[in-house]
């Protein structure tokens, strides 16, 4: 059986609706701040994300350019789908309001389900504004998504990893310090506790997740032009001891 669910997110930014736009309507901009891959095409009112492994395509349902923005996932074999809805307001002063709407069908785990998209829409949405305000107009260069193992608790090993304490908060300094990457220092950019933790370099976007049914994973978007295989590497060898 299939259940309803809607998440809504808002949210201020220092970025004009068209800045907006190309970061939630065009596929570099998207993969600039959201884990995987996307493609969007206005042309033929497509797009096609490909996350966790599984690829997925949809309906362009509203395209109305930096404004208003809605796509409808094609359902999946077992009746669930998703659809997001976007809409941007210019703030009098400058800037944009940014409205989101996150529906759709969910599985038989749906409560699980629901809880993992209303923190990780809420972490997303965080991560986006920080690529906004210090990235854009760029887009990443290579954007990195590793999966790793399923465990109970992974807060203090992710904020370690940054080189903040299990009480880390959004703004405060940051060092990445992972074996094998070179330690390099900026700011916490998004807590969620126990589920989310992020930092900002001059050169990348990091994020941890201990997400739905206890996986954790790592992001990373970077907008320079180094080779960052060993990088890759070491983020896997971490993810793999968390296990151990």
């Amino acid at each position: 059986m299939t259940h309803p669910f809607e998440v809504r997110n808002e949210f201020t930014v220092d970025a004009t609706p068209d800045e907006v736009w190309e970061a939630i309507a065009a596929g570099p901009g998207v993969d600039s701040w959201l884990m995987g891959r996307t493609e969007i095409d206005s042309a033929s009112r497509s797009i096609r994300f490909a996350m966790f492994g599984e690829v997925s395509t949809g309906t362009i349902t509203v395209w109305e350019p930096g404004h208003r923005y809605a796509w409808h996932e094609d359902q999946n074999p077992d009746g669930t789908f998703t659809a997001y809805e976007w809409l941007i307001e210019a703030r009098d002063g400058g800037g944009s309001v940014v409205r989101v709407v996150h529906s759709g069908l969910l599985g038989e785990d749906w409560e699980a389900e629901y809880n993992g998209l209303s923190v990780g829409d809420r972490a997303h949405m965080k991560k986006l504004a920080v690529y906004l305000k210090h990235f854009a107009p760029r887009t990443a260069t290579e954007s990195l998504f590793l999966p790793g193992p399923i465990i109970e608790d992974a807060w203090a090993a992710m904020t370690a990893a940054i080189g903040a304490g299990a009480n880390a908060t959004d703004g405060q300094p940051a060092r990445l310090s992972v074996p094998g990457i070179e330690p390099v220092d900026g700011t916490i950019e998004f807590v969620i506790p126990s589920s989310f933790v992020g930092m900002r370099t001059d050169d990348a976007i990091y994020g941890l997740i201990h997400g739905y049914n206890g996986m954790v994973g790592a992001t990373a978007q970077y907008f320079d032009d180094r080779d960052r295989s060993t990088e890759t590497e070491a983020w896997q060898k971490w993810l793999g001891s968390l296990a151990a």
